[in-house]
């Protein structure tokens, strides 16, 4: 099963960063936000992933296109005149990735409709590029097959001024309204499951993903949410970026599920 990442974004709140590179470049640890949120895939066994890349589209394909470089030892011996690149320890995760550039000004939807062709007539994962968690991927996907319709996506109560959620019996999700200060509610943070039937909701480039598209699914009640009681944090400002880094550096990463 294909796993589509969202990572064309400008990233404008977090300018001291993405002036240089796209948000999901941007480092925790020393490794792009983008390799995180991969790894927690991979850890679950989903190792086939399709990147809708778009501002600095080039900065995420050199990265992947250097990738045994940034996590060997190299040897670069010109005593022979020849230039030679010796790699020690070579590792390398066993990913298959595509990088598409789905556009500059593209909205998050009409990334995803470019992509179709490449996901197929197939159920497919789907998350932003800018936010780490601990979600059990196989109890998502697992929920996902349970009950049977267009979608799921992942919520998680988390105490900001984001768009709510409102959910019914079993999960089916009734409405998407913005966050009053009385709320305590649940929040989309991504970790998706769809089925192809998505594409057909989705206009064009001009469309948010989180608008017409979710809200039809909804009116068609084919949105289902799986509820995260572990951790999340997205990356929008400097200071979570900063934060996440904190965590990585203590040792005590809360999406770390991988050794």
């Amino acid at each position: 099963m294909k796993t589509v990442l969202l990572a064309g974004g400008l990233g404008t709140r977090i300018t001291e960063e993405s002036a240089l590179k796209p948000k999901p470049m941007i480092e925790i640890g020393e490794m792009p936000i983008l390799w995180h949120i991969m790894k927690l895939y991979s850890y679950y066994g989903f190792n086939e992933f399709i990147i809708c890349a778009g501002y600095k589209q080039h900065v995420i394909k050199e990265w992947f296109s250097d990738y045994f470089l940034h996590t060997s030892d190299i040897t670069f011996d010109y005593t022979t005149g020849e230039g030679e690149m010796i790699v020690h320890n070579k590792h390398i995760e066993p990913w298959k990735v595509t990088i598409i550039d789905t556009g500059l000004n593209t909205q998050t939807g009409g990334r995803i409709k470019r992509i179709k062709d490449y996901v197929g007539d197939e159920t497919f994962m789907l998350t932003y590029g800018d936010g780490v968690a601990d979600v059990n991927i196989n109890e998502l996907l697992q929920f996902h097959k349970s009950h049977g319709k267009t979608g799921t996506m992942s919520m998680y109560n988390f105490g900001q001024n984001k768009g709510v959620v409102e959910v019914g019996d079993g999960g089916l999700i009734n409405a998407f309204r913005e966050k009053s200060d009385t709320d305590g509610d649940l929040i989309n943070i991504g970790f998706m499951v769809m089925e192809p039937a998505i594409f057909e909701l989705i206009d064009g480039d001009d469309t948010p993903f989180e608008k017409a598209p979710l809200n039809r699914l909804v009116e068609k009640k084919e949105l289902m949410g799986y509820i995260h009681q572990g951790f999340w944090q997205c990356m929008d400002t400097l200071r979570e970026k900063q934060k996440l880094e904190n965590y990585w550096n203590t040792g005590k990463a809360p999406w770390k599920v991988w050794k």
